[in-house]
């Protein structure tokens, strides 16, 4: 069995927003007890991370990491269409990641006890996210 849904997330601006719950509700819903959980970001300047979900200092170091590697406004970009934060959000998304795959087991998404799925929005300005949530299995 497969199924099928897709999320719509607004954001407002750079930063981390959970979606674990909305994406165990689609597991919940798709009537899948065992198998898998794809889900797919369908946008080039946000991003999925499997993150700790207890402490919010782990999700602000991150994003102080990030601005040190790809820092908005550095004069290396000449993709700046949509201003000084377009490049670095896409060289944050690239260098994160557009998808993850979590194991459904007992028809939830088998998590650790500290793991969270987020959305990474890298833009500095409100988007509205379409986050695509596929199970699959018996």
């Amino acid at each position: 069995m497969i199924k099928q849904q897709t999320l719509q997330i607004q954001t407002r601006g750079r930063g981390t927003y959970e979606i674990t719950t909305q994406v165990a509700q689609a597991v919940h819903e798709s009537g899948v007890t065992t198998g898998l959980c794809h889900v797919f970001i369908r946008h080039t300047s946000a991003s999925l991370i499997l993150c700790e979900n207890a402490d919010p200092s782990v999700r602000n170091d991150l994003e102080v990491f990030m601005a040190r590697l790809a820092p908005d406004g550095d004069p290396m970009f000449a993709h700046t269409q949509e201003g000084p934060d377009d490049m670095p959000a896409h060289l944050r998304s690239i260098l994160t990641k557009m998808d993850l795959t979590v194991p459904v087991s007992n028809g939830r998404c088998a998590l650790g006890t500290w793991q969270g799925i987020y959305l990474w929005e890298h833009r500095t300005h409100p988007h509205r996210r379409q986050v695509v949530v596929t199970v699959q299995g018996s």
